[in-house]
């Protein structure tokens, strides 16, 4: 299984940028994209983000998450499609403008859910947080309590999925049709997850605090993080990209 925040090594100009500069085009991406009103605007962003996917060789992450993000996506536009009164009818009750909403729900939503996954997959976890540290003078607290919650995703996931696995052993059907059925077999499970994450929390918190993490400063990393000039042509791209976003 693939999971969509897995480091992907490369050199390519994406990988190559400041972590603060990744995460501000994504943040620009995603601002754009709550104040444009045109669907070619969107269209426009979202096959930026493909494109820039595609580039730093993301996409088998990108398509991962699009196997949750497509079928949302239909739902939400069905059910604007069908409960929009307001309009010209096109087909029985539904009309070009309950058509034209779903659209751009689709299309928003996709643009939004989008952006941060080349920016997280292009970054090393340590290198974004000792960034926002220097370049952003967050407290190294939270920088580190970020990272590390991004860090327990996979590892949740996999824990899921091993209790899931001894459960099917003892024959559970998780396979169902039913999604009440396999919402009420699913909801068992957070207890043993819970305990677990419990678990792996306090260890992780033990651990850091004997490594000296209160003792962490701005000044203490080895490794420093300057703005060379590919990051202020990629913070000028920001600039145009909301200045897009809120002119059409």
């Amino acid at each position: 299984m693939v999971n969509v925040i897995d480091y992907v090594p490369g050199t390519t100009l994406l990988h190559r940028l400041n972590p603060v500069t990744k995460i501000a085009l994504a943040v620009a991406l995603i601002a754009s994209s709550l104040t444009a009103d045109s669907p070619i605007v969107l269209v426009a962003l979202l096959a930026l983000t493909l494109a820039a996917s595609a580039y730093a060789h993301v996409m088998r992450q990108v398509r991962s998450f699009l196997k949750l993000l497509i079928p949302l996506s239909i739902i939400m536009f069905v059910m604007q499609a069908i409960f929009v009164r307001s309009g010209t009818p096109v087909f029985l009750s539904i009309t070009n403008e309950g058509l034209m909403l779903g659209l751009m729900v689709c299309l928003r939503l996709l643009c939004l859910a989008l952006p941060l996954i080349p920016a997280l997959v292009t970054t090393k976890l340590t290198d974004l947080a000792n960034a926002c540290v220097e370049v952003l003078h967050v407290p190294y607290q939270y920088a580190f309590t970020f990272t590390t919650a991004l860090r327990f995703v996979p590892v949740f996931s996999q824990e899921m999925n091993a209790i899931m696995e001894a459960q099917t052993a003892r024959g559970v059907e998780y396979d169902t049709p039913n999604p009440l059925k396999k919402l009420r077999l699913m909801l068992p499970l957070c207890i043993p997850l819970l305990i677990s994450s419990v678990g792996k929390t306090d260890s992780t918190a033990l651990a850091a605090e004997q490594r000296g993490f209160y003792l962490r400063t701005r000044a203490s990393a080895y490794k420093r993080y300057p703005l060379a000039g590919r990051d202020i042509a990629a913070l000028a791209l920001c600039v145009g990209l909301i200045v897009l976003g809120i002119a059409c």
